[in-house]
């Protein structure tokens, strides 16, 4: 594999999580073991706690003698696991799917670099705590399984076909999980 067949996003994301992982398992540490430890600049780790923030993710920094970076007491993350890996993108479009999504799946989709660019809308959603949001639209099928990793944390309202491959998609993976599944 050659740099080029790397996607920037994904290792963008993998490092915003491996950020989050160390933060949250280890607590306060500098910015400058953080960059050695991702193997990147103090300049990246600083834009990457900066998109964190801007995600939602309670991060911040002191300075001085003992000072660092870390997460906010008693904030624990929930990164859901990686096993549906991000498709690979097709080309751009400008078509656009519009969803409910939790700040909780917010800051999950940004972390993972999921349903971006993702632009809250300002009316309400019609529950506590949710946002109206809209992403381009790259193809249903990759889509779907970014909205699938992101588990009850979001739901898709428009486009209809997207929003029924989520669901004939939900009802078949239930189907395996099925109380007399497997038998």
């Amino acid at each position: 594999m050659n740099g080029r067949d790397v996607h920037p996003g994904r290792v963008r994301a993998g490092r915003l999580i491996s950020l989050v992982s160390v933060l949250a398992r280890e607590g306060r540490t500098t910015a400058a073991d953080l960059a050695e430890r991702l193997e990147v600049s103090e300049r990246t780790i600083l834009r990457d706690l900066e998109v964190l923030s801007g995600a939602g993710v309670p991060v911040y920094t002191t300075r001085g003698v003992g000072g660092g970076v870390q997460l906010l007491e008693g904030y624990t993350p929930t990164l859901p696991a990686r096993s549906l890996a991000r498709p690979t993108s097709p080309r751009a479009s400008t078509a656009r799917m519009t969803v409910l999504i939790s700040e909780e799946g917010r800051r999950t989709a940004a972390i993972l670099g999921y349903l971006q660019p993702l632009r809250v809308r300002p009316e309400p959603a019609g529950r506590a705590d949710w946002l109206t949001a809209t992403c381009r639209l790259r193809s249903t099928d990759a889509m779907a399984l970014e909205v699938l990793a992101l588990g009850p944390q979001v739901e898709v309202l428009a486009p209809a076909d997207l929003r029924q491959h989520v669901a004939d998609l939900t009802r078949r993976a239930a189907g395996l999980y099925g109380s007399d599944a497997g038998r």
